[in-house]
């Protein structure tokens, strides 16, 4: 099958849309599929590299830290795809390169599948002074999106439950994105675990909170540091793992609570280390509720470290309270979990740590590719009896 992925996302940004797209690409081509990527440059020039074509665009920080839009495409480009006749195209963007994709289509007959991502009434401060306008906009296009392609992929039930409330016009597909779950396991049974911890001065015995993400005014990373103000006196240490627009914002309110102490911010690390900055944590934090599904708890998961998150619905089939880590409403009941796993014994603890790692192997790479490859077999079939039909 020749698959077209189109992404205004992609590498070297690290974000959950382009771990995604890098993780669906690499299996389905290890079925044996042909794929290839287009996506933008992060210059004003057009050029490939192998399968992935990068379209010329322009900077867009105004509206979203690092998005670019595209500039007027070669046309060359798009007459090459539409030679090489794709048989599905997955889009996984709703802006520049959906465009693209739907020109290609409409040329090739190939059906589209779209993943939506990201819940962009949680981003409305971005690009609206106006919540509730920002939101009615959101939900108008998305409607309108749904009537251009002949599915759409959930990736979580949150995102199920959000554009049921839109009313989209398509079939609708809970797939969760898959990962690697070798790749952040395979640091368990070393010393990476404290070789990190080293590294920053941390002793075996602390209690290391851990936080990996990008730091944005939407992640409410301002309530993780609440909360470790509050069980400090534990002797809690919080780890701040990768960077983002918001960061000067959240090292101030640290100095204002006064646990500059007891934070650690490492900055950006190298997406192939990351890995391993896991094993230096007890526990996953996170109070983001903007979360389509969270990918970076699923590697959490998958590396043996239990979850400690704000309560939230993309976390439905993530977190079994108790089992694999723990939900929070507030700053008492984040401290009531943390005051269980203290009271744990070292049997226990690691129980939880197994039940983590057997939690996260739903999650895989290969599950993920197998029910995409279904749904892409599914819509092809149909558009070929439509087809048939005209």
């Amino acid at each position: 099958m020749k698959i077209l992925i189109t992404t205004d996302w992609y590498e070297p940004v690290i974000n959950g849309v382009v771990t995604s797209v890098v993780n669906l690409s690499n299996e389905l081509k290890k079925r044996g599929h042909e794929v290839k990527i287009l996506t933008l440059s992060r210059s004003h020039h057009t050029y490939a590299e192998g399968d992935v074509i990068y379209a010329a665009s322009i900077g867009a920080g105004k509206i979203y830290p690092e998005a670019r839009l595209k500039m007027p495409v070669i046309k060359a480009v798009i007459d090459k795809l539409i030679e090489w006749k794709p048989d599905v195209i997955h889009s996984q963007c709703e802006f520049s390169t959906f465009f693209m994709a739907k020109k290609i289509a409409d040329e090739t007959n190939a059906p589209i599948v779209h993943t939506y991502h990201t819940v962009y009434e949680d981003y409305t401060h971005y690009f609206s002074p106006n919540a509730a306008w920002g939101r009615k906009v959101v939900q108008k296009l998305t409607r309108m999106l749904s009537s251009r392609v002949e599915a759409m992929i959930a990736p979580s039930r949150k995102i199920e439950d959000v554009l049921e409330k839109y009313d989209v016009l398509c079939p609708v597909e809970v797939i969760p994105s898959g990962i690697d779950t070798d790749k952040f396991g395979k640091y368990i049974e070393t010393d990476g675990r404290y070789r990190i911890r080293q590294q920053y001065g941390l002793s075996k015995e602390q209690t290391v909170l851990l936080y990996v993400g990008r730091l944005a005014k939407e992640k409410n990373t301002l309530e993780i540091l609440r909360c470790q103000k509050r069980v400090s006196r534990y002797g809690t240490i919080l780890m701040i793992v990768g960077d983002g627009p918001y960061r000067a914002e959240i090292e101030e309110q640290v100095r204002e609570l006064e646990i500059s102490e007891s934070v650690i911010f490492t900055g950006m690390i190298e997406p192939d280390k990351v890995a391993e900055y896991y094993q230096a944590g007890d526990f996953f934090v996170s109070a983001s509720t903007s979360e389509t599904q969270g990918l970076t708890y699923v590697e959490a998961l998958a590396a043996g470290i239990p979850l400690l998150c704000r309560e939230d619905t993309c976390l439905i089939d993530v977190v079994d309270n108790g089992k694999n880590g723990w939900e929070f409403t507030d700053e008492e009941t984040f401290e009531n979990a943390l005051v269980k796993w203290l009271d744990m014994s070292a049997a226990s603890r690691q129980q939880l740590r197994r039940n983590a790692v057997q939690s996260a192997d739903k999650f895989s790479t290969a599950i993920f590719a197998d029910r995409v490859e279904k749904l892409y077999m599914n819509v092809c079939e149909l558009q070929a009896l439509v087809l048939r039909v005209c």
